[in-house]
């Protein structure tokens, strides 16, 4: 039998990233003489990856962006990333215990992400964590990403799982979406960055520390779903 799979998201979900976002979506930013975002304000605009995150960020300041400029700031973000991973970014208290408890249960792991898949191997390299994911998958690893259903099952066929007997972590709608579409039970952090309770997004379960990711919840939601 296909061993059980948990997939999880990446920024805001396994690590910590606001802080290194934030710094290069400012850097981006200063090119253009916008004002800074600050960190109170910056869930507004996380979610869908760099290109979205600039976008939302100049609409919030009415300001229109062509798209020879938005690929300009984007290199910029980027460039400023890349240079800096890991920076200030640590996985979230609980989640090295947690990737050990279900390792030693015999579950996959790996990571669905909108983050480019390039500097997410990157990161999760640089803190210590790449062997315990059979596929990292970013939204440049298939021709469709999150909230696209395809994203995450076909990131569970290249960890070498089933679709059937996975599950979802992650801290946001687009995360909870995917999961659904893909009739996949999905476990919902409450510490990432989405503005509203990921409650209000109804998904199968709410933790607030990885302490309360159990193997009994894992199997108990896999099973209600019929895996």
């Amino acid at each position: 039998m296909t061993r059980p799979i948990i997939v999880f998201d990446l920024d805001g979900t396994l690590v910590d990233t606001a802080p290194d976002l934030l710094d290069s979506l400012n850097h981006s930013l200063a090119a253009s003489e916008l004002a800074a975002v600050d960190e109170a304000g910056f869930k507004r605009f996380v979610g869908h990856g760099g290109r979205v995150m600039i976008e939302r960020a100049h609409a919030a300041q009415r300001r229109s962006l062509a798209v020879e400029e938005h690929d300009r700031l984007l290199k910029l973000f980027l460039d400023h990333y890349t240079d800096n991973i890991p920076g200030k970014s640590r996985p979230y208290p609980g989640v090295v215990d947690a990737i050990a408890r279900f390792e030693k249960a015999g579950y996959l792991l790996a990571v669905c992400t909108n983050k480019y898949e390039a500097n997410s191997v990157a990161l999760i390299e640089a803190l210590g964590l790449a062997k315990h994911f059979a596929a990292i998958a970013g939204q440049d690893t298939f021709v469709f990403r999150k909230p696209d259903p395809r994203h995450l099952v076909e990131t569970i066929r290249l960890a070498g799982g089933d679709p059937h007997r996975a599950l979802m972590v992650g801290d946001s709608q687009t995360d909870i979406d995917t999961a659904k579409a893909a009739g996949i039970p999905v476990v919902a952090v409450d510490f990432g960055y989405t503005e509203r309770h990921v409650r209000e997004f109804e998904p199968s379960a709410v933790i607030s520390h990885f302490d309360a990711l159990t193997l009994d919840l894992a199997e108990r939601l896999i099973a209600a779903a019929g895996g």
